[in-house]
């Protein structure tokens, strides 16, 4: 009879998830860490198995960071379900769970935090503007205390990848950033925890969301005027109930800068728009034109 799978190992407090790198790394083990802010689903499943192909241990964080969130967004409703995070996580196969408190991670008289430019400017930092220094702090803190050799991060946050990236790069830290995929539902609709706040007509209506950028990905890889293709995707989403439309932008792959079709550079296409009370936000790349 097969076994069940085990629940991975949960620590809270520094000082143990230390004691637990430490054996990890005293037996030769490389290590994965897949930040997350638990209310998991396959989506983050998916980065749990890629890490576990990527590193002989998979440490997954849970941590729903207050940094993050201005004070009228959504810190105190967000999902979180803690006892079902650690049963799908024991379905993966990952290692070690670090789920500090608030306290734990950032202490008392905590003072310090990293500001990002590059590739933060724009999209969702214009939007949020204090979203990626908590974004970028909290990661620079797990990354230190995890001490990973790789970071594995979903695409479906893609601007909040490329900001990641940005700051390894600038730091000089000593690990590998690997972007996977986005996992979507059947109909398209990219995984997302706060799918769960969507009402039953919001969720027939969400999937128009993905239709609309994968369409202006292909008009503008097939010559159409950005602003064309941008315009007509708005008309399409506010005609399926979507609004306000904060965004939908084409930008360069890389450094999130408008994309120059001309550059031979590779391209994005990425939305932030809001159904009922729900804020989504989706992106795909533009085809590569054939030569």
């Amino acid at each position: 009879m097969a076994r069940a799978p085990s629940t991975p190992k949960i620590t809270r407090t520094l000082k143990d998830l230390r004691r637990h790198i430490a054996r990890y790394r005293k037996a030769g083990e490389t290590v994965a860490l897949v930040p997350t802010m638990g209310a998991l689903h396959d989506g983050h499943l998916t980065l749990v198995r890629t890490a576990k192909q990527k590193a002989q241990r998979a440490v997954v964080s849970i941590f729903v960071n207050p940094t993050q969130f201005a004070p009228n967004e959504d810190l105190a409703r967000y999902p979180r379900d803690e006892a079902g995070d650690l049963a799908k996580l024991a379905t993966v196969g990952a290692d070690l769970v670090w789920a500090p408190s608030p306290d734990e991670m950032y202490g008392a008289n905590f003072a310090t935090r990293i500001e990002v430019e590059g590739a933060a400017r724009g999209l969702e930092g214009a939007f949020r503007p204090h979203h990626f220094a908590g974004v970028a702090t909290v990661c620079c803190k797990l990354f230190s205390q995890a001490t990973p050799d790789v970071a594995i991060f979903g695409e479906k946050d893609y601007q909040q990848l490329c900001v990641i990236r940005q700051m390894v790069r600038d730091l000089n830290l000593p690990l590998a950033i690997h972007g996977v995929a986005t996992v979507r539902e059947k109909d398209g609709l990219a995984r997302s925890s706060r799918n769960a706040y969507l009402s039953a007509d919001e969720r027939a209506a969400a999937p128009t969301l993905s239709v609309a950028i994968r369409t202006v990905a292909v008009q503008v890889a097939d010559g159409t005027k950005q602003a064309a293709a941008i315009k007509a995707a708005t008309k399409a989403l506010e005609r399926a109930g979507f609004g306000p439309i904060d965004y939908i932008a084409v930008a360069d792959a890389e450094t999130l800068d408008r994309w120059d079709p001309k550059s031979g550079r590779p391209g994005r296409v990425l939305v932030a728009a809001r159904l009922g009370t729900t804020r989504l936000i989706d992106n795909v790349p533009v085809p590569r034109r054939k030569a």
